[in-house]
């Protein structure tokens, strides 16, 4: 189900929620958490570079977001961007190949900028060569809820939402918001059996992969032949990201804490793909008028 509204609330707002008490099945939050190797302070940059790289060369490979290209390129227009700031890039996500399906509003062409908290440089030099300077990327730390003031643009965030808490992701939103900038959540990972079980598949593609993943590095080959580790987190992390993913009506919940006057959200889910991806976009609702009336013409509208 999709659901629509514009100013700040959205359809969870009657359910009161206090973010300080958010739970879910399978997540605690202000209580025991579960954590994520390759997001800790204290994991070695070249096992999580290794991890990353891995990431983003399977999901490249099996086209994971395909899905969502058509919504993304219209919430871009809607916001009225010529410029995506993709914020925990990782090893680059999907945009080695999902950047070809980007147009603005006026026809030309999309810039995307990679950030991270902990910039995967090689990675993203890669990923400039390869689109010949169409990816750019952003050398320094970047916080997803208080970015620089150069990094202008309509925001992302592909595999990682769940990495943060219901504050954090609250500050997120409401900090694109603030600053009159549009945002996509995409999420393939989900609290369901089925998608859990297939994270065994993970460490399978890791240990297929790694000698052709890019930029090349002598350590991924250790990290995965000699001592298995990447293979390892690849299955532990992909198991806690399902257990932590936000379900729909939890993003919608979300939505309800932004403070935010005549800006639109979207939430639902795509399944045209290998796995269905969890979405959520928000844009001021009078960038582009018209890209928006097209973007929302064949769907229920909820505005409140």
């Amino acid at each position: 189900m999709t659901t629509f509204s514009t100013g700040p609330v959205s359809a969870a707002a009657n359910e009161k929620l206090d973010i300080a008490k958010f739970t879910c099945k399978g997540r605690s939050f202000g209580g025991a958490r579960f954590f994520e190797f390759h997001d800790q302070r204290w994991f070695p940059k070249s096992l999580r570079d290794g991890v990353t790289d891995a990431l983003q060369f399977i999901l490249s490979l099996g086209r994971i977001y395909r899905p969502i290209a058509a919504l993304l390129n219209g919430a871009v227009e809607a916001s009225g961007s010529a410029r995506i700031v993709d914020l925990c890039s990782g090893g680059g996500g999907p945009w080695l190949w999902l950047y070809r399906f980007l147009r603005a509003s006026d026809g030309g062409r999309v810039e995307i900028c990679l950030t991270d908290k902990y910039p995967n440089i090689a990675a993203f030099e890669n990923a400039q060569r390869q689109t010949g300077g169409r990816i750019t990327f952003y050398r320094g730390f970047v916080d997803a809820a208080a970015l620089p003031r150069q990094l202008s643009g309509f925001r992302t965030i592909f595999t990682s939402f769940h990495h943060f808490t219901p504050d954090e992701a609250v500050a997120i939103l409401q900090n694109a918001a603030d600053n009159g900038q549009g945002i996509g959540v995409f999420e393939a990972a989900k609290r369901d059996p089925l998608t859990i079980l297939s994270t065994v598949l993970m460490p399978l593609a890791g240990l297929l992969t790694a000698p052709f993943a890019r930029p090349f590095r002598i350590s991924r080959l250790f990290w995965t032949y000699v001592i298995p580790v990447i293979p390892f987190v690849l299955f532990f992390d992909g198991v806690v990201s399902c257990l932590r993913a936000y379900s729909q009506k939890e993003l919608s919940a979300l939505t309800a804490q932004v403070k935010a006057d005549n800006y639109v959200w979207k939430i639902g889910e795509q399944s045209s793909g290998l796995a269905p991806v969890t979405f959520l976009v928000g844009y001021p609702g009078d960038a582009n008028k018209n890209a928006r009336a097209a973007l929302t013409s064949s769907e229920p509208s909820l505005v409140k």
